[in-house]
């Protein structure tokens, strides 16, 4: 994974997502709605098979670095909850 930033100011950050699909990125982007800080999170895939995710990430309050980093968090939390779910089945 490649992230490029596009824009990046106090409340605002643009990147694009290369080598990555909708999976990561609508996840990510449901994960950053969740926080009160963020007004939105949204991306754009402009071609479904050639295409590079672009997302943005606006907040109220805070650095939008800093909701990506929570959400992050929050995620790998989720999934490592979701796989010891998982195991517990065998």
């Amino acid at each position: 994974m490649e992230i490029k930033i596009i824009e990046d100011k106090k409340d605002r950050i643009t990147f694009e997502l290369h080598g990555e699909g909708h999976t990561l990125c609508n996840a990510l982007k449901n994960e950053l709605i969740t926080d009160k800080n963020v007004e939105f999170a949204t991306y754009n895939i402009a071609h479904p098979l050639i295409g590079i995710p672009e997302m943005i990430v606006k907040t109220k309050s805070g650095s939008p670095r800093d909701a990506l980093k929570s959400a992050v968090d929050r995620l790998k939390k989720r999934n490592k909850d979701f796989v010891g779910a998982f195991d517990k089945l065998k």
